[in-house]
């Protein structure tokens, strides 16, 4: 059980060296992992772009009752969304499967660009 542990973990941190990498090179953002961004709650981003104040969340055990599936791990997870929503960051919501996709990439694209647009619209 500790090498399958193992090789998870190994995959799960060769995936994030991969989304950032990602970022960096073809959306040309800085991406870090783990971001911690409440002041007092010890709440993380599982991937942040802090320059864009966009967090993106992997929902994982989506078909397998994980965490993030059952009430109490739903109800801290809204609590956790609502609350960096008010701090101002816009929280985007993947599975492990289209992490690195191309999909993704593209909502990420498009966030950063609507963000931009309003600014320049409210500044005319």
């Amino acid at each position: 059980m500790a090498k399958t542990k193992a090789k998870a973990k190994a995959s799960d941190m060769a995936t994030s060296d991969l989304f950032t990498a990602l970022c960096r090179s073809d959306l040309r953002v800085a991406c870090v992992r783990e971001l911690k961004f409440h002041p007092v709650r010890r709440w993380r981003f599982d991937y942040a772009i802090p320059e864009h104040k966009i967090a993106v969340e992997v929902e994982g055990g989506v078909w397998t009752q994980g965490r993030h599936t059952r009430p109490r791990g739903f109800l801290g997870d809204m609590d956790k969304y609502n609350t960096a929503t008010a701090l101002g960051w816009r929280v985007l919501r993947v599975t492990p499967d289209t992490l690195t996709t191309g999909a993704t990439l593209d909502l990420i694209r498009r966030t950063i660009e609507s963000a931009d647009s309003l600014l320049h619209s409210n500044s005319d």
